[in-house]
């Protein structure tokens, strides 16, 4: 992986690039050229850099064959059968012509090229379709863009390259790419190009749930995640990829307003106040997003996208208490209740979940009901109000030990009764003041269990 940390500028005046790379993507260059064989940089990391953009990976395309990269670079890997090698941090591919995809998603089969132009034209994006190296060592480097992809980096638009059906038939995950590159950079999609992806949504079904999960949550790590989820609505992908969400779109905000706004407008607007919250929080923007459709959709939802089942469970939790129903009259043990229904572990993120919520509603009232009320949580955890077992003053071996107890479920009903009392009153939390009532509890359980022997009291 390159970034721009590590950025510097190589060569003369005449053979430097018009944009800062990476040293050690000059240096494969090098190689490359030395060793006879045409290179360029190409894809993202030239369309990033050109922008001003950090570049997080450098891309090298060259009419040398993965068995002669393998060879000049020792330790090399080949990684895929279309002519990539990863070599020094960096994928280098082969020149390439791509032949019938049959399934919307990969060539049947692929043939080697010895022209960087006939590889380029197969490329997606004309923004992605620039390359800049040179045919050989006796050439001089220079830019290629055939398909005026400059033209659109000044322009703001993301454009297919060619015929924009071919493009998508060819491989629909385009599709998603194309959404997510122009949500990112905040392009427009050329009208023509957008067309073709309006008529090709259905195509998506071939993409593989891993695949498209890979780049929806991508696209939640945006600086304005929302513009990618409206394109989406837009072309239909959404409906093809996500339905529980499209659905949304057809849901008023509340039955009692005349606004125009959708569940959706506002699942959208709480994911855009999660990022600025917390930027680059994939758990919450996930719930600020998913939030509207409750537990049960939303945890089918975060299976397609393969969150993994601890990220899922967290996630599931938060939008489960996301309302709170706070009013002025509530208990300090109110609070605490509340806090303890999320859990210690995921206070933090439901705070900034509630935030995002009201942030997104534009609703005075409601963000001051919520400032109240993390002010006042904030105000127990400076007191260190019990909320969990594990600080409660007494244990369940205590329990058993003082009771007589033998190890049973009985033992872990009379610490949760406990918890209960000592979130209504934190004072409670000492040792002998919990066995004492742990006693009572016992007695209650056993005068509702008719016949039970009494056990030992507290000795």
């Amino acid at each position: 992986m390159t970034t721009s940390a590590s950025i510097a500028e190589a060569g003369s005046a005449d053979e430097r690039p018009p944009f800062r790379v990476a040293p050690e993507a000059i240096s494969v260059l090098e190689s490359l050229w030395h060793a006879g064989h045409g290179a360029y940089l190409v894809g993202g990391g030239v369309r990033d850099s050109y922008l001003g953009l950090q570049v997080v990976d450098w891309d090298v395309a060259t009419d040398a064959r993965p068995e002669q990269i393998l060879a000049i670079f020792p330790g090399s890997t080949y990684k895929n059968r279309f002519g990539t090698v990863l070599a020094q941090g960096l994928e280098i591919t082969t020149f390439r012509r791509d032949h019938r995809y049959a399934d919307h998603r990969r060539p049947e089969r692929v043939t080697f090229s010895e022209d960087v132009y006939e590889d380029l034209a197969r490329r997606d994006l004309t923004i992605n379709a620039i390359a800049w190296g040179r045919r050989g060592p006796d050439s001089k480097p220079r830019e290629l863009d055939p398909a005026d992809g400059r033209g659109d980096l000044e322009d703001r638009l993301v454009r297919a390259v060619g015929a924009p059906e071919r493009r998508f038939d060819e491989d629909a995950l385009r599709l998603l790419r194309a959404i997510r590159i122009a949500a990112r950079l905040d392009f427009t999609i050329e009208p023509i190009t957008y067309a073709a992806m309006t008529e090709h949504a259905r195509d998506i079904s071939w993409v593989s749930e891993e695949r498209v999960a890979t780049e929806v949550r991508r696209m939640l790590a945006g600086p304005t995640p929302s513009r990618a989820f409206h394109m989406l609505l837009e072309t239909g992908i959404l409906a093809a990829t996500l339905p529980e969400l499209a659905a949304l779109a057809d849901q008023p905000e509340t039955a009692t307003t005349s606004s125009t706004a959708t569940r959706l407008d506002h699942a959208l607007a709480t994911l855009d106040s999660a990022r600025i919250t917390a930027p680059g929080q994939e758990r919450l923007a996930l719930a600020a997003l998913l939030h509207p459709l409750g537990v049960d959709l939303a945890g089918t939802v975060l299976e397609r996208l393969r969150v993994s089942g601890r990220d899922s469970d967290a996630i599931l939790r938060i939008i489960e208490t996301l309302p709170a129903d706070y009013r002025p009259d509530w208990s300090d043990a109110n609070v605490r209740r509340d806090m303890r229904r999320v859990g210690a572990d995921l206070l933090d993120d439901l705070l900034l979940l509630r935030q995002a919520h009201v942030d997104a509603s534009s609703d005075a009232a409601a963000a001051a009901l919520d400032d109240e009320l993390r002010a006042r949580i904030h105000a127990q955890r400076a007191a260190a109000a019990p909320l969990t077992l594990g600080e409660l003053a007494v244990d369940g071996r205590d329990v058993r030990d003082t009771l007589g107890l033998p190890e049973s479920p009985a033992i872990g009903r009379i610490l949760d009764r406990l918890l209960e009392d000592v979130i209504a009153d934190p004072s409670l939390n000492q040792r002998m003041t919990l066995l004492t009532r742990a006693n009572l509890i016992l007695d209650e359980q056993t005068l509702r269990v008719a016949g039970t022997a009494r056990p030992s009291g507290i000795r």
